[in-house]
């Protein structure tokens, strides 16, 4: 079965849920049509809410990543605080890793490293909200629904659902993170989620001479209509239709599968995580905003070092792999790479072996986005538990990534009491990397 409805009296589509993003045959979302997600789009640009053509690859590292082991290992301090994997020496003068991230030490000149990232929240889903909205929220570890929108949400409501000529999603997350939701801005702006159900709909249910068929008499029932419409408003309309045609029969979709990539590429990253940040990649170049990709496993509350021997060297292949195919296809200006968790671990090691929950430090790591890389931001105390210098907020990285992305950090939006509301009150961008 093909669908495609023309209805012109729904032009709102904040309504809607996007677990598909076309609709042909079993390609659902709900009855908002493509051509309507194209309009929305085109109607947050004409009121200056476009924003540079630029994305944002957001690698989540669930349960808490130690901030000593991965980027801050801390050498200097006493046994019991220093890094148990050791360090690496990076291309950057004086500037180490932790013992994993040999192939990451190796692009470090690509790459940015905050060293006093904190905040004050240390339950998983509170710290998770806390870093992907901005917001605290005390009762997220009892349950409650994120109350503000993630970054990714907010790109969508500023973007729009939909880049305008691939038809790609403007949001789409590779696994699920609490918080990643749009809150009071509306399920139209939810991510997409291609796994499942919404990744097999992603193939054209009809062949193309058919297809061409009824785009013929698409056309001439359009143009009865247009000869009565004085106004010129529907054959407006209709360009937004011829849209949704041209994307359901261009190569878009292709950007999910990993078997239109080059098999050395593939092989470079790695299975895994290696394999998403590839097709984060990809997603990417084919007009994806926002993408984040969930990879948990950093709980470790005991024997950090076998922990870190097994998840360290993965994520150190996936993203040396990710930050060089960037340079080498000329985009590291336009994506940025995040890396970060929900917080940072106790600086001193237990009597397991290993590290607990730690809100008041962390790290993050970034490359790309046309921020200056090849720097280490800010510094740790001597015990590693606390920030020495200016402590940078879970607001500041969302400042800077909206920095990147060019949206007004003051924008507001309202939310479910019907108030205008900041997406972000207090934060800046990281002074350093802008």
């Amino acid at each position: 079965m093909f669908e495609l409805r023309f209805s012109r009296g729904q032009q709102n589509c904040q309504w809607a849920s996007r677990r598909d993003f076309l609709r042909v045959g079993a390609l659902g979302m709900g009855s908002l049509t493509l051509s309507d997600m194209l309009r929305s789009r085109a109607q947050a640009a004409t009121t200056g809410q476009s924003v540079k053509d630029k994305s944002v690859v957001w690698l989540w590292l669930g349960g808490g990543p130690t901030h000593v082991e991965t980027f801050d290992p801390k050498m200097t301090a006493p046994a019991e605080y220093r890094s148990v994997t050791g360090e690496v020496k990076t291309n950057l003068p004086g500037v180490t890793l932790g013992g994993n991230f040999q192939k990451m030490a190796a692009v470090a000149d690509k790459m940015a490293f905050v060293r006093s990232f904190a905040h004050t929240n240390s339950g998983h889903s509170g710290g998770t909200h806390y870093v992907m909205t901005g917001y605290d929220n005390r009762l997220a570890d009892n349950g409650a629904v994120a109350d503000r929108p993630g970054v990714g949400s907010v790109v969508a409501r500023v973007r729009g659902t939909n880049h305008p000529e691939t038809g790609i999603p403007t949001y789409i997350r590779l696994g699920g993170i609490y918080a990643d939701g749009p809150a009071f801005l509306g399920t139209a702006f939810a991510p997409f989620d291609p796994a499942g159900e919404a990744r097999r709909n992603m193939a054209l249910a009809v062949q193309k001479p058919r297809l061409d068929s009824r785009r013929q008499l698409l056309k001439g029932i359009d143009n009865i209509r247009r000869e009565a419409d004085r106004s010129g408003l529907v054959k407006g309309l209709d360009s937004f239709d011829e849209q949704a045609f041209n994307i359901i029969l261009s190569s878009s979709p292709q950007a999910f599968d990993l078997k239109y990539e080059d098999p050395r590429v593939v092989d470079r990253y790695g299975k895994g995580l290696g394999q998403q940040l590839l097709q984060a990649r990809r997603l990417c170049e084919a007009g994806c905003g926002f993408v984040t990709v969930s990879f948990g496993g950093w709980d470790m509350h005991s024997t950090i070092k076998a922990s870190m021997d097994n998840l360290g060297p993965q994520v150190d292949q996936a993203v040396a792999a990710f930050v060089e195919d960037l340079a080498l296809r000329g985009m590291s200006d336009d994506v940025l790479l995040v890396i970060s968790g929900e917080f940072g671990r106790t600086p001193k090691i237990n009597g397991s072996g290993g590290r607990d929950h730690w809100a008041p430090l962390s790290t993050l790591a970034l490359a790309g986005g046309g921020l200056k890389m090849g720097q280490v931001v800010g510094e740790s105390a001597e015990k590693v538990d606390v920030p020495k210098t200016t402590a940078i907020t879970p607001q500041d990285l969302m400042a800077t990534v909206f920095h990147v992305l060019g949206i007004d950090r003051r924008i507001q939006f309202t939310n479910q009491a019907g108030r205008p509301t900041y997406m972000v009150e207090n934060g800046k961008p990281i002074r350093e990397l802008v």
